[in-house]
């Protein structure tokens, strides 16, 4: 069988010829670029500056070469422009030098300056006659965004100053994604889309770093508060969010069909390292009815499976991801409290497809031995794969600063698991 025939039975629980496994399908099982530099290097591919195809996590591009070097099954279908707003596909590209001496392609548009304190600064959209929208400190890896939120009064609050990013698809975006999905196909890959406009409540998105002057409420603990405070708000938010993604999908499926195998629904974070942000309570009546929306959208009108990421100790909204028609639950957080994984195996397997989980990076991946990391990737694919359901990624991206040697060491180990 074929990878995509591969991740299809694994998609639908049952057990595939051989372990699937992602590296680079979304903004959330990807690579950084120094890492794919490394990568690039062990396996003794030409020298080339690493294209940088998610700039806010500066993950790196893993290309053809280097997918078939690793053993990857899938590829992603990400959106025309990036979380800056700058166009990152079908686009010009330049050198660019990042802080840490990388040489790297990123968009023409990709326009940035310095501060004061040496961090960069970059710009919604690469004008950088504006407020500047993220910044990547001087000794950091990844951009953090910029709260640009105005004063808020709350008797001017309008549920559409937080819709502004949310609109119907063009018709020069459903060409993308028709050219875009067609040229996947060839490959033979399993393939997950990041189509959009679903992300309710993604921490990520909520500073509107794309938006030239964000309105409504975009600081993020502010946000995080209004949950709280402000749920009618934030319901007229996922209310009008949901009828424009649902409305797009419709759009999109008539372009492409059930050529793609998955999307990527929500990032938002329900987690902390011991503890879930919210109640169940409040998850089931503020996120689960839009959730549930679209997803069984999705599932009366399409072959697509649902992927929600979830970073975090969230074993007990195991049940409401279910209940809110996902198929799919990334990182899962194995270092996280409750996050065993023979007990999330046993209890959720069935219901539950398990993209992530292979080895733990907060720790494992980046400070174990090789001997200790080859260890744990063999025993949590011997618990997550059987009887399919399990497609193997690390706990989140692949952070710059991993050592090769351990890198080789979790890609050995997935070798071996395979016979």
């Amino acid at each position: 069988m074929n990878s995509r025939e591969n991740l299809q039975k694994t998609l639908y629980h049952r057990q595939p010829d051989r372990l699937v496994v992602d590296f680079g399908g979304t903004s959330v099982t990807g690579i950084h670029c120094l890492a794919v530099k490394n990568l690039r290097r062990h396996f003794g591919l030409k020298e080339i500056p690493v294209k940088v195809v998610e700039p806010f996590q500066m993950l790196g591009e893993v290309d053809d070469e280097l997918l078939e070097r690793m053993g990857a099954d899938l590829v992603g279908a990400y959106g025309i422009n990036n979380l800056f707003g700058i166009a990152n596909n079908e686009c010009e590209w330049k050198l660019y030098t990042t802080n840490w001496g990388q040489k790297v392609l990123v968009p023409v548009d990709f326009n940035t300056t310095q501060d004061a304190d040496g961090s960069t600064l970059i710009y919604p959209a690469g004008d950088t006659s504006l407020a500047p929208c993220a910044r990547l400190p001087k000794a950091g890896y990844f951009f953090d965004a910029i709260i640009r939120q105005e004063p808020i009064e709350d008797d001017q609050l309008n549920p559409e100053d937080n819709l502004e990013e949310f609109e119907p698809v063009t018709n020069e975006t459903l060409d993308y994604w028709e050219r875009t999905v067609a040229a996947l196909a060839t490959k033979g890959k399993g393939i997950i889309a990041s189509l959009g406009g679903t992300a309710l409540g993604d921490i990520a998105l909520v500073p509107g770093m794309q938006l030239k002057k964000p309105k409504g409420i975009r600081d993020v603990a502010e946000w995080y508060m209004s949950t709280v405070a402000r749920p009618d708000y934030v319901h007229a938010i996922f209310e009008k969010q949901t009828e424009l993604a649902i409305a797009n999908f419709a759009k999109i499926y008539q372009r492409i069909g059930n050529k793609i195998d998955a999307v990527f629904i929500c990032g938002t974070d329900f987690g902390t390292q011991v503890s879930t942000f919210c109640s169940p309570e409040e998850f089931k009546e503020l996120y689960l009815p839009y959730y549930r929306k679209i997803n069984d959208w999705m599932h009366q009108n399409t072959e697509w499976k649902s992927f929600k990421h979830s970073c975090g100790a969230v074993e007990t909204f195991m049940p409401l991801f279910i209940e809110a028609g996902f198929d799919i639950i990334n990182p899962v957080q194995i270092n996280a409290y409750g996050m065993d994984p023979q007990h999330l195996k046993n209890t959720y397997g069935k219901e539950l497809v398990f993209w992530g989980g292979g080895v733990d990076t907060q720790k494992m991946l980046s400070f174990g031995t090789p001997a200790e990391v080859k260890r744990q990737v063999l025993e949590n694919c011997d618990i997550f794969a059987k009887e399919g359901g399990f497609v193997f990624n690390t706990v989140h991206n692949i952070q710059a600063n991993v050592p090769i040697e351990n890198l080789v060491a979790m890609l050995d180990a997935i070798h071996d698991f395979n016979g």
